[in-house]
């Protein structure tokens, strides 16, 4: 390999469809606790995006230039869908090369140059498929992802080295391909035992079965060389996977014997060419799937008709968000259901929200879209909303009923209380806090007093944090927190609520203001029907 092909090889080492440069990778794969798992399945992300083979929290990011860049690639993917079909088309042959290398790296013909010219031929192929398919989008994306990929691919295709790997390997596969059986000669000693064992010839037809009794009664096996007269073993019937890969390997082995003089040159294209330029295209295999996966949730919003913008990122220090017309992205794309928004805003004058109001009334939609707007907005994707200004938080904490919880032991609240303690542990200034009917399992008297000091807690740290509760004792009590912990240095804590039309009908619009104080108890007894007038004329119809 010349000095230009060894200097192809260390450019494809950065490239990357998430990340600007090796550096900000390392930087955020460090930082990529910041969306736990148990929060991501809480928020449905993984339902959302549709990724199961992969931890979505690992492509989480903190830093603005990496979630810009980010950003475009998306654009360009949602601009150009053939673009993004390719992409897919890609992994197969990915997939292929990874379980070949999985294969001759467990077996004893790790070492087979056969394997190797499996590899090559893949290679090949997956290049040949881009050059047509992914090249004629030079010109049409504007992301630095795409354009690095696409002007990698054209130099590895248009190089001299690979345009003689491409020749050399169509010559040598066809002999390798072309054959379907060898013939097995087997010395034996004077009481008829195996004495030793080779291949003699390597043959482009099958071998066919024959009338056994009539070829031992003729003995006429000169003439007929191609035929079976008797089988040794029942191959593959009845052994073992340890039998099994013994014969295997015997006979690649044997296999590779022939043909190691005509491909003993290839050792070197195989080490230092091919493994190196398919290797950062098989570590790209984890982001493909996901920017595919993305940018298809992406066109179903679309088609859903939910709004989508590019958020603006600000500096983490600001510690600010700002939507518009914020929609939930699990209702949008997997319900019928209209589409709500909202609008909520952490500043100076509140970044800690206490929602109140009637069941079902909207409280817990809002508090998973603020959580699916900053999981988005991080991963790189657009927002469902008309317009988002955010800064990216460290961590987002979720806190919400669960159907494990540890009762056995704790109790139900002290479960919730033991979870909450453990945010507490690794929670920031900058981090977002999502709790939805938090404390739910006692009494409204100690649980709204409980929730006063978790939320007095807050204040204190300075994150962004949402309380979406039915302990109306707690929205009655944010003044009365504010006035002990802004004087100390907390944040601000004010109240949403969810609005009920004059009717009792739902409008799932939650906006900022202080509750009531309105019961919502009739409410909810008039909607199962368990009003004293709905049983009584349940008792008394007949």
């Amino acid at each position: 390999m010349d000095k230009n092909e060894k200097d192809l090889t260390t450019m494809l080492s950065d490239i990357s469809l998430l990340y600007p440069d090796a550096q900000t990778r390392s930087a955020s794969y460090r930082s990529s606790y910041g969306l736990p798992n148990d929060s991501a399945e809480q928020l449905e992300l993984y339902r959302l995006i549709e990724l199961s083979s992969s931890d979505i929290g690992s492509f989480f990011t903190t830093d603005v230039q990496v979630i810009q860049y980010r950003q475009k690639t998306f654009a360009d993917l949602t601009a150009h869908s053939a673009l993004c079909d390719v992409l897919v088309r890609m992994l197969p042959f990915l997939y292929d090369i990874t379980e070949l290398r999985k294969m001759y790296s467990n077996t004893a013909v790790g070492d087979s140059y056969l394997y190797s010219i499996s590899e090559i031929e893949i290679y090949t192929s997956l290049m040949s498929m881009l050059q047509k398919e992914l090249l004629p989008f030079k010109d049409r994306v504007h992301s630095p992802a795409l354009q690095n990929l696409i002007e990698r691919i054209s130099l590895l295709t248009e190089s001299k080295y690979y345009k003689d790997l491409t020749e050399k390997l169509n010559s040598l596969a066809s002999r390798v391909r072309d054959i379907r059986s060898v013939t097995i000669g087997v010395n034996l000693d004077a009481r008829l035992f195996p004495e030793s064992a080779g291949v003699l010839s390597v043959n482009s037809d099958r071998f066919k079965s024959g009338e056994f009794f009539d070829k031992v009664m003729r003995l006429d096996f000169k003439n007929d060389d191609m035929t079976c007269i008797a089988s040794l073993i029942p191959f593959y019937k009845g052994q073992n996977e340890n039998q099994q890969m013994a014969m295997m390997n015997a006979f690649n082995n044997a296999i590779a014997d022939v043909f190691k003089t005509s491909i003993r040159s290839w050792k070197s294209a195989v080490q230092y060419y091919v493994l190196d330029n398919t290797d950062f295209l098989l570590h790209m295999i984890p982001e493909i799937e996901f920017v595919t996966k993305g940018a298809a949730l992406i066109r179903q919003l679309q088609e859903r008709g939910c709004p989508l913008c590019v958020p603006e990122i600000r500096n983490m220090s600001e510690n600010i968000f700002q939507a518009k017309g914020l929609c939930n992205p699990v209702i949008s794309a997997k319900t019928d259901s209209p589409l709500i928004s909202n609008d909520i805003t952490f500043d100076s004058s509140a970044m800690i929200y206490v929602i109140t109001g009637p069941n079902r009334g909207g409280k817990s939609v809002l508090t998973c879209s603020v959580g699916h707007a900053f999981a988005m907005a991080q991963l790189g994707l657009p927002v469902c909303a008309e317009k988002v200004v955010i800064s990216p938080c460290d961590c987002i904490f979720t806190h919400f009923p669960t159907g494990s919880e540890d009762t056995v032991e704790k109790g139900r609240l002290g479960e919730e209380c033991a979870r909450l303690d453990a945010i507490f542990d690794k929670v920031t200034a900058h981090s977002l806090v999502l709790l939805d009917e938090s404390l739910s399992s006692t009494g409204s008297y100690e649980g709204a007093y409980i929730a006063s000091e978790v939320l007095s807690g807050f204040s204190m740290v300075g994150c962004r944090l949402i309380f979406s509760t039915h302990l109306h004792d707690l929205a009655a009590a944010v003044e009365q927190i504010n006035q002990t912990c802004i004087p100390k240095g907390g944040v601000p804590i004010d109240n949403m609520v969810a609005e009920v039309a004059e009717d009792g009908r739902r409008t799932f619009r939650v906006i900022r203001k202080k509750p009531d104080g309105k019961s919502y108890a009739k409410d909810i007894a008039d909607k199962y029907g368990l009003s004293f007038a709905q049983i009584c004329k349940k008792i008394y119809k007949n």
